[in-house]
């Protein structure tokens, strides 16, 4: 990091935590007690603060990675400001970890951003910086630097065990993984991409070669072509049934290997990947929340990536191949007619957005599903286009790990996106300033208007005296 860059990254750091912790106290004194899933985490991280180790809440779902890093943080803490009383592990006290994790995420995310980014040279300073203030405050994920959940601390360690992916620090990068798995269990899945990242390396260079030898021009994104795929299939199996290739990928990536063992062990042992409440955690093939995630990326990275000759490349697109994009677009209305479920708690929690979008959207009219399948067809587009600058296989290593993240998820939740958004953002080339400044004001505005909605705008239910609110 230059000295000058440096200066100007640490201010940001300062403003940043300053901002944050004015939001955290205004949203704290609103609502002083656990709300939503913290009436099952907080006092679950009292107990632990107890030392009550040996007991554990069946109605969550998570590991306790959660539980154990606030003890370990606040205990010292504790310990050496000779604090005592209800002040020890409040509320309020496990929620300020999260404005740790926080600060933590801005700084893995401009070290992630200067690492995939080193070949743009040229003035790159405030576009490298601003970039990851802007993915900081992604609203989603910045939403819940306020409350006692598990996203901040999960998006943190994947960060990190991404970012020791990228400089090589295997051993390291599969022990923070295991942290990861112990805030969220499908965080597995970015453990098996940063190895799927080491393996499309290694295929990406035999690609090569055997393309040299062709004499073929090396294609580096995703052929949209029938041919095209049965190309990449064919050299998939070759290369995944070739001793060679297999063991040079394992004496690369046998740490991460040693993380999915363990992991299959546990899933055995306990009889599945969640801990608690397997009732309403049911796995399941629903496809369709592929299409709401590119949906949802699409709207999120609109300041980034749309332009006018983006959507007319599309338009040719579909002009010179429009047999594969209708072949595409049967396939989307097949799985959507077929493969659409509907999670009791969505229909039944008015207090989340996404009740909302899908009881104005989805549920006007049971055509609205189809009608949307063209949009989805052109977010996925606009997905696949956006990382046209990355190899082939290291873009596959993504679609396939972003099919395990969203498709067997039954609720449809935003904050599952957070992480797959936050790996597609930072792979995308670094947009020009003006369009990160339209970013982050527009993250911004969202902010303000979630917090704000969050704070002010009340409501009861009819059989209930507790005031609820509405939130991502």
């Amino acid at each position: 990091m230059e000295k000058f860059e440096g200066y100007i990254f640490t201010a940001l750091c300062s403003t940043n935590f300053f901002i944050s912790c004015l939001v955290f106290s205004r949203v704290t004194r609103e609502q002083r007690e656990p709300y939503m899933d913290e009436i099952f985490h907080v006092p679950q991280a009292q107990k632990y603060c107890s030392g009550r180790f040996n007991e554990w809440d069946p109605m969550i779902t998570t590991l306790p990675g959660l539980y154990l890093v606030s003890v370990g943080v606040i205990k010292p803490v504790v310990w050496l400001a000779d604090m005592t009383g209800g002040v020890v592990c409040s509320t309020a006290m496990l929620r300020f970890i999260n404005l740790l994790f926080n600060c933590g995420n801005l700084y893995l995310l401009y070290l992630l951003t200067c690492k995939l980014h080193l070949r743009e040279k040229t003035r790159t300073t405030s576009r490298r910086v601003l970039s990851a203030l802007s993915l900081s405050t992604f609203p989603v994920l910045y939403f819940f630097n306020f409350l006692y959940y598990t996203d901040a601390g999960s998006t943190f360690f994947i960060l990190f065990t991404y970012l020791m992916t990228l400089y090589g620090c295997h051993k390291a990068s599969a022990l923070l993984g295991v942290c990861s798995i112990l805030f969220r269990q499908t965080n597995v899945i970015w453990v098996a991409f940063c190895a799927g990242t080491l393996v499309a390396a290694k295929m990406d260079e035999t690609w090569r070669v055997e393309q040299t030898k062709k004499r073929d021009e090396m294609k580096s994104q995703v052929p949209l072509s029938f041919s095209g795929a049965k190309k990449v299939l064919l050299f998939t199996l070759e290369f995944f049934t070739s001793p060679a290739h297999m063991k040079a990928v394992l004496l690369l990536a046998w740490p991460y290997v040693l993380v999915g063992v363990g992991f299959v062990v546990f899933v055995v042992l306990n009889d599945g990947i969640v801990v608690g409440d397997r009732t309403s955690h049911e796995a399941c093939l629903n496809f369709p929340q592929l299409f709401y995630f590119f949906s949802f990326a699409l709207f999120f990275a609109l300041p980034a990536t749309l332009c006018s000759y983006r959507i007319l490349r599309f338009v040719q697109a579909l002009k010179k191949q429009p047999f594969f994009f209708l072949m595409v677009t049967g396939v989307c209305l097949l799985l959507v007619w077929k493969f659409t479920f509907v999670h009791k708690y969505l229909l039944a929690d008015n207090r989340h957005f996404p009740f909302y979008v899908w009881k104005r959207l989805f549920q006007r009219h049971e055509l609205v599903r189809y009608l949307l399948v063209p949009a989805y067809v052109f977010a996925g587009w606009s997905f696949l286009d956006s990382l046209k600058s990355r190899s082939l296989f290291w873009s596959l290593a993504l679609l396939v790990c972003l099919l395990a993240a969203t498709v067997p998820q039954k609720l449809m939740e935003f904050r599952y996106f957070i992480i797959p958004y936050l790996m597609y953002r930072l792979h995308m080339p670094l947009p020009s300033l003006p369009r990160l400044i339209m970013e982050f004001l527009l993250y911004t505005a969202i902010n303000i208007a979630t917090i704000y909605i969050f704070i002010a705008k009340t409501f009861h239910w009819p059989d209930s005296t507790a005031t609820q609110r509405f939130m991502w």
